[in-house]
Protein backbone atom coordinates (compact mmCIF):
# COMPACT_ATOMS: atom_id res chain seq x y z
CA UNK A 1 0.00 0.00 0.00
CA UNK A 2 1.14 3.53 -1.09
CA UNK A 3 2.52 5.65 1.97
CA UNK A 4 -0.34 8.22 1.07
CA UNK A 5 -3.08 5.69 1.30
CA UNK A 6 -1.52 4.91 4.47
CA UNK A 7 -1.25 8.52 5.46
CA UNK A 8 -5.02 8.34 4.88
CA UNK A 9 -6.01 5.16 6.15
CA UNK A 10 -8.22 6.98 9.31
CA UNK A 11 -10.03 8.90 6.59
CA UNK A 12 -10.57 6.10 3.82
CA UNK A 13 -12.16 3.76 6.81
CA UNK A 14 -14.18 6.54 8.13
CA UNK A 15 -15.59 7.60 4.59
CA UNK A 16 -15.56 3.82 3.10
CA UNK A 17 -17.33 2.90 6.25
CA UNK A 18 -20.45 5.59 5.57
CA UNK A 19 -20.39 5.53 1.51
CA UNK A 20 -21.12 1.73 2.54
CA UNK A 21 -23.77 2.46 5.02
CA UNK A 22 -25.36 5.01 2.20
CA UNK A 23 -25.16 2.73 -0.05
CA UNK A 24 -26.35 -0.73 1.55
CA UNK A 25 -29.04 1.71 2.96
CA UNK A 26 -30.15 2.86 0.01
CA UNK A 27 -30.02 -1.03 -1.84
CA UNK A 28 -31.54 -2.53 0.84
CA UNK A 29 -34.22 -0.18 1.32
CA UNK A 30 -35.04 -0.29 -2.44
CA UNK A 31 -35.64 -3.97 -1.82
CA UNK A 32 -38.03 -3.48 1.22
CA UNK A 33 -39.61 -0.64 -0.78
CA UNK A 34 -40.20 -3.37 -3.17
CA UNK A 35 -37.99 -1.76 -6.21
CA UNK A 36 -35.90 -4.39 -6.38
CA UNK A 37 -35.82 -7.89 -5.12
CA UNK A 38 -32.02 -8.56 -4.97
CA UNK A 39 -29.98 -8.23 -1.35
CA UNK A 40 -26.72 -8.54 -2.48
CA UNK A 41 -25.73 -9.32 1.63
CA UNK A 42 -28.23 -11.96 1.67
CA UNK A 43 -26.77 -13.68 -2.03
CA UNK A 44 -22.60 -13.23 -0.85
CA UNK A 45 -24.17 -14.98 2.84
CA UNK A 46 -25.74 -17.62 0.96
CA UNK A 47 -22.44 -18.81 -0.74
CA UNK A 48 -21.07 -20.07 3.02
CA UNK A 49 -24.92 -20.92 4.68
CA UNK A 50 -28.13 -22.74 3.69
CA UNK A 51 -29.21 -21.18 6.94
CA UNK A 52 -31.10 -17.73 5.70
CA UNK A 53 -30.97 -16.19 8.94
CA UNK A 54 -27.30 -16.68 9.07
CA UNK A 55 -26.68 -16.07 5.79
CA UNK A 56 -28.14 -12.71 6.19
CA UNK A 57 -25.47 -12.28 8.99
CA UNK A 58 -22.82 -13.38 7.16
CA UNK A 59 -23.45 -11.71 4.35
CA UNK A 60 -23.45 -8.37 5.56
CA UNK A 61 -20.16 -9.25 7.37
CA UNK A 62 -18.65 -9.53 3.86
CA UNK A 63 -20.49 -6.95 2.27
CA UNK A 64 -19.77 -4.48 4.82
CA UNK A 65 -15.70 -5.60 4.51
CA UNK A 66 -15.83 -5.65 0.56
CA UNK A 67 -17.36 -1.78 0.90
CA UNK A 68 -14.04 -1.15 2.96
CA UNK A 69 -12.12 -2.68 0.90
CA UNK A 70 -13.38 -0.82 -2.12
CA UNK A 71 -13.03 2.47 -0.45
CA UNK A 72 -9.36 1.39 -1.00
CA UNK A 73 -9.72 0.67 -4.73
CA UNK A 74 -11.31 4.41 -5.16
CA UNK A 75 -8.75 6.14 -2.59
CA UNK A 76 -5.86 4.24 -5.50
CA UNK A 77 -7.80 5.72 -8.04
CA UNK A 78 -8.25 9.62 -6.42
CA UNK A 79 -4.53 9.34 -5.63
CA UNK A 80 -3.41 8.33 -8.90
CA UNK A 81 -5.31 11.15 -10.84
CA UNK A 82 -4.36 13.69 -8.31
CA UNK A 83 -7.48 14.40 -7.74
CA UNK A 84 -10.87 13.81 -5.39
CA UNK A 85 -14.07 15.22 -6.42
CA UNK A 86 -18.50 14.59 -6.09
CA UNK A 87 -17.98 13.90 -9.71
CA UNK A 88 -15.43 11.96 -10.24
CA UNK A 89 -16.46 9.76 -7.11
CA UNK A 90 -19.92 9.54 -9.03
CA UNK A 91 -18.34 8.14 -12.20
CA UNK A 92 -15.96 5.25 -10.35
CA UNK A 93 -19.13 4.70 -9.11
CA UNK A 94 -20.99 4.49 -12.21
CA UNK A 95 -18.49 2.09 -14.00
CA UNK A 96 -18.44 0.39 -10.66
CA UNK A 97 -22.26 -0.22 -11.32
CA UNK A 98 -21.75 -0.84 -15.19
CA UNK A 99 -19.06 -3.47 -14.13
CA UNK A 100 -21.53 -5.38 -11.37
CA UNK A 101 -24.25 -4.96 -13.43
CA UNK A 102 -22.73 -6.66 -16.82
CA UNK A 103 -19.95 -8.71 -15.76
CA UNK A 104 -19.96 -9.57 -11.96
CA UNK A 105 -24.09 -10.40 -12.12
CA UNK A 106 -24.21 -13.10 -14.95
CA UNK A 107 -21.20 -14.87 -13.33
CA UNK A 108 -22.01 -14.77 -9.74
CA UNK A 109 -24.67 -17.70 -11.62
CA UNK A 110 -21.67 -20.01 -12.28
CA UNK A 111 -19.85 -19.76 -8.97
CA UNK A 112 -22.99 -19.11 -6.56
CA UNK A 113 -23.18 -22.43 -5.02
CA UNK A 114 -26.46 -22.28 -3.98
CA UNK A 115 -27.95 -19.98 -7.07
CA UNK A 116 -29.57 -21.66 -10.27
CA UNK A 117 -27.97 -20.62 -13.40
CA UNK A 118 -29.54 -19.54 -17.23
CA UNK A 119 -28.69 -23.09 -18.63
CA UNK A 120 -29.43 -25.45 -16.06
CA UNK A 121 -32.10 -24.13 -13.76
CA UNK A 122 -33.00 -24.87 -9.67
CA UNK A 123 -32.13 -27.99 -8.62
CA UNK A 124 -32.45 -29.27 -4.96
CA UNK A 125 -29.32 -27.32 -3.41
CA UNK A 126 -29.39 -24.74 -6.28
CA UNK A 127 -32.71 -22.67 -5.45
CA UNK A 128 -31.65 -19.48 -5.90
CA UNK A 129 -33.46 -17.32 -8.57
CA UNK A 130 -30.05 -16.03 -11.10
CA UNK A 131 -29.84 -12.35 -11.18
CA UNK A 132 -29.82 -12.72 -14.96
CA UNK A 133 -29.19 -9.58 -17.39
CA UNK A 134 -28.64 -6.61 -15.58
CA UNK A 135 -29.91 -7.97 -12.75
CA UNK A 136 -33.81 -8.07 -14.03
CA UNK A 137 -34.41 -11.42 -12.55
CA UNK A 138 -34.87 -9.47 -9.21
CA UNK A 139 -37.11 -6.67 -10.80
CA UNK A 140 -37.15 -3.81 -13.61
CA UNK A 141 -35.68 -1.47 -11.45
CA UNK A 142 -33.06 -3.26 -9.86
CA UNK A 143 -30.25 -1.85 -12.53
CA UNK A 144 -31.43 1.95 -11.62
CA UNK A 145 -31.18 1.04 -8.04
CA UNK A 146 -27.73 -0.75 -8.11
CA UNK A 147 -26.35 2.19 -10.62
CA UNK A 148 -27.97 4.91 -8.04
CA UNK A 149 -26.28 3.16 -4.99
CA UNK A 150 -23.05 2.80 -6.48
CA UNK A 151 -23.09 6.33 -7.57
CA UNK A 152 -23.80 7.76 -3.89
CA UNK A 153 -20.88 5.42 -2.30
CA UNK A 154 -18.73 7.15 -5.30
CA UNK A 155 -20.36 10.42 -4.69
CA UNK A 156 -19.58 10.70 -0.66
CA UNK A 157 -15.77 8.98 -1.18
CA UNK A 158 -15.16 11.64 -3.83
CA UNK A 159 -16.51 14.68 -1.61
CA UNK A 160 -14.72 13.62 1.68
CA UNK A 161 -11.68 12.17 0.37
CA UNK A 162 -8.95 14.23 1.32
CA UNK A 163 -6.64 15.76 -1.21
CA UNK A 164 -4.12 18.67 -0.88
CA UNK A 165 -5.74 21.64 -2.62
Amino acid sequence: MSAALLGKLDQILLWGGLATAAMTTLLEGAQQFRLSRMSLPFLFGTVVSDDRRKALVYGFAAYATGGLLFSFLYAAVFESIGRAGWWIGTLIGVAHAAFLLIVFLPLLARLHPRMANEHDGPSAIRRIEPPGPLGLHYGRHTPLVTLLGQAVFGLILGTFYPMPL
